[in-house]
């Protein structure tokens, strides 16, 4: 494997748009990501690392704090996705090795993150990397626009 782990850089945004689209079966718009990047990339809470080969982006992992007034200070990973060229190469688990070495950097007691029912691949991915599963959860939503159209004219 010659692929190697850094931060991500708004050039990414082609890279990662495709990989939302054809890994994770999110459709959502290219100009929307870019915003997205260039505003997390600038944020302290918030980390996204992604793993290069050839000049291409092949995966990419994007975490943030996560705190609660019952818990300890904590990562929390919101994303994670690797091209299907490119899963059982370790370069899941390189990415989630940077995020546990940004969380010990910033003295977090741990990572979190949530993954679909359906996703048992997934499941057993976490399993090989040392996450336990803890509880079964409903996830609710409310959203304010039908379509993500919307939010790019807005």
């Amino acid at each position: 494997m010659s692929c190697y782990i850094r931060q991500c850089q708004i050039d990414d945004v082609e890279d990662i748009y495709q990989l939302n689209k054809e890994e994770m079966a999110y459709d959502y718009p290219i100009e929307l990501t870019a915003k997205k990047i260039m505003a997390l990339c600038q944020s302290s809470c918030d980390r996204i690392f992604v793993a290069e080969e050839s000049g291409k982006v092949i995966g990419y992992v994007h975490a943030n704090n996560y705190d609660t007034l019952y818990f300890g200070h904590m990562k929390h990973i919101m994303g994670i996705a690797v091209t299907s060229l490119h899963k059982r190469h370790g370069i899941g688990s390189l990415l989630l090795a940077e995020v546990e070495k940004w969380a010990h950097e910033d003295n977090a007691i741990g990572i979190r993150l949530v993954s679909g029912g359906m996703r048992k691949g997934a499941h057993e991915f976490y399993r090989k990397n040392g996450y336990i599963h803890e509880k079964e959860q409903i996830n609710f939503k409310k959203y304010f626009y039908l379509l993500f159209s919307i939010l790019a004219y807005c």
